[in-house]
Formats: structure tokens, C-alpha cells, sequence
């Protein structure tokens, strides 16, 4: 595997997802990038594909703090919808209080805790975590 084929970022921030998306694209990282603005939007498109037992991308950038939904109402909707989760999540957000990073650690899905602006080394380390060669295209 060469690249990532779908990414879904759940951030409420058009500034982030730009930044995000750009980065993204610069590194050749995934095919399609999906955006939500927040949790419940994301959930009620997954859940058909859940039901149909489709692919979900593969990683899933999530803001912990969103309008409607936040990141944590929706891990916990989303683990129990999907119990063998094939994703990647990564938690991005603006905070660095040490409790949000910890009540991160507590959900065996989140594979890491990343500090906004994301940056080229956070991107390289997600891709890294997948065992896929960075910027190969």
C-alpha cells in the first residue's frame, strides 16, 4: 500500500481543516478526505456504512471541542456502534490540559493526542504509525 485512501477530519475550524488538507496533500498522504463539522454529522454517515460493513477510512482526525457533538460524545457513540475499529483516531485540539490528554489515553482507539496547528511531523507520524512509508507515492 501506497497511500492512505481516505482520511476523515471532524473538526469544526475551516482554518484547521485547510491546514490539515494541505499538509496532507503536499505529502501525498491519502485519495479522498472527508470533513465534518462536528460529531453527530460524522456518525450518522458512518452508521450505513458500519451497517453495510464498508470500509472506513483509515484515519480519523477529531477535535475534542465542536458545536453539536463534541469529540468525546462521539467516541463514545462511535465505539459502540463499531466495536472492531480499523481506524486510526487521532485526537487534535487546541488544549493541552494534561486531563484531556489523559481521558484520551483511557480509550484503547485513540492512537495519539496532537497538539493544534498540526504540523508535517505530526502527519509523518500518523503515516508512520501505519507502517507506510512517508511522502511515498
Amino acid at each position: 500500500m501506497t497511500k492512505i485512501d481516505s482520511v476523515c477530519i471532524i473538526d469544526d475550524d475551516p482554518i484547521f481543516v485547510y491546514g490539515a488538507r494541505k499538509l496532507m496533500e503536499i505529502s501525498n498522504f491519502c485519495d479522498n478526505v472527508l470533513i465534518f463539522r462536528n460529531g453527530l454529522d460524522a456518525l450518522e454517515h458512518f452508521k450505513p456504512i458500519i451497517e453495510r460493513k464498508e470500509k472506513l477510512p483509515q484515519v480519523i482526525l477529531l477535535d475534542i471541542n465542536m458545536p453539536i457533538m463534541d469529540g468525546w460524545q462521539f467516541l463514545d457513540e462511535f465505539v459502540k456502534i463499531y466495536t472492531d475499529i480499523p481506524s486510526t483516531i487521532n485526537i487534535v485540539s487546541s488544549y493541552i490540559d494534561p486531563r484531556d490528554k489523559a481521558k484520551a489515553k483511557r480509550y484503547s482507539e485513540v492512537s495519539s493526542y496532537i497538539v493544534k496547528p498540526i504540523s508535517m511531523k505530526a502527519i509523518s507520524a500518523i503515516k508512520k504509525d501505519l507502517a507506510l512509508p512517508y511522502n511515498q507515492s
